[in-house]
């Protein structure tokens, strides 16, 4: 069984950065596209951002273009989102995603495997 296991929230102040961290259990991590999903309070998930199996292409939500950036390194099993320049709207848990067969990449359908979820809380 797959698992992905987040790491890296925690409460910071608006303006700051935090690393969010993703590991991916067993061989297969590299054949997958990966991506982040955000659920804020009394909000459903929404797609945050994406990466290609290689790492060459990326694709953002609006709300975190230009703020975000997504990377993985498939030799660790390991995704990452620089978060940087944060605002209390990005306050939200954070959940790493690993693509399913459906072809719709900003709807959680898209997405078939799921960690746990991390916290990130961003204050005034």
């Amino acid at each position: 069984q797959v698992q992905l296991v987040e790491s890296g929230g925690g409460l910071v102040q608006a303006g700051g950065s935090l690393r969010l961290s993703c590991v991916g259990s067993g061989s297969t991590f590299s054949t997958y596209s990966m991506g982040w999903f955000r659920r804020a309070p009394g909000q459903e998930r929404r797609f945050v951002a994406a990466i290609n199996r290689s790492g060459a292409s990326t694709y953002y939500a609006e709300a975190v273009k230009g703020r975000f950036t997504i990377s993985r390194d498939n030799a660790k099993n390991t995704m990452y989102l620089q978060m940087n320049n944060l605002r209390p709207e990005d306050t939200a848990v954070y959940y790493c995603v690993r693509r399913g067969p459906q072809s719709t990449m900003e709807t959680p359908e898209g997405w078939n495997i799921w960690g746990q979820g991390t916290q990130v809380t961003v204050s005034e």
